[in-house]
């Protein structure tokens, strides 16, 4: 299994395809604006990348980095593509791609109640298996709290905020909470 990274521009044959999917894969509490996105994929250190496995369109991977420390935003395998594995060959690559680095990322609660309680095991079950641990924090992004994640370190309440500084500049970091919690 072959997996290969190209940055999305609004020129590339799956744009459409990648917005389409990330509608499909993210609830709205958890989306940004895609056009939001699109945009800060333009500075340095922020990657968008449509995903191919042999060669086929397979899904999205948009990582944000700052200093040593890059926070997967979205990860998405298409409908017709998942349970197949891909999902972890593109977890694989991306260590290697961002190697030396502390790679994570934020997941649902998985101690609550939820409706889809299952669903959100299953993801940090998943997440696990592929060489990501439990940092033992939590993440406040507007009005949704997450699980941290992480590969290769600690994540620090400091190291987020720099990188959500770099990543949203200083107007969209006061206009938004994006922080750690106390558990």
């Amino acid at each position: 299994m072959k997996i290969n990274f190209t940055r999305l521009k609004s020129s590339s044959p799956d744009f459409k395809k990648i917005k389409q999917l990330y509608v499909r894969a993210f609830p709205d509490e958890e989306r940004a604006p895609f056009l939001m996105l699109v945009l800060k994929s333009r500075k340095e250190g922020v990657d968008f990348w449509s995903v191919r496995c042999d060669g086929e369109w397979v899904g999205m991977l948009y990582i944000v980095s700052y200093a040593d420390l890059s926070y997967v935003f979205y990860l998405a395998v298409s409908e017709e593509h998942r349970g197949r594995g891909i999902g972890s060959a593109i977890l694989r690559a991306a260590r290697h791609h961002y190697k030396n680095r502390r790679l994570f990322l934020a997941i649902e609660q998985t101690d609550t109640d939820a409706e889809n309680q299952e669903q959100r095991l299953e993801r940090k079950n998943f997440y696990i298996r592929n060489g990501f641990e439990e940092l033992h924090k939590k993440l406040r992004e507007g009005n949704v709290v997450y699980e941290i994640l992480g590969s290769g370190g600690d994540v620090s309440a400091k190291d987020y905020k720099e990188l959500m500084h770099s990543y949203a500049g200083s107007i969209l970091s006061k206009l938004f909470t994006m922080e750690f919690v106390d558990l």
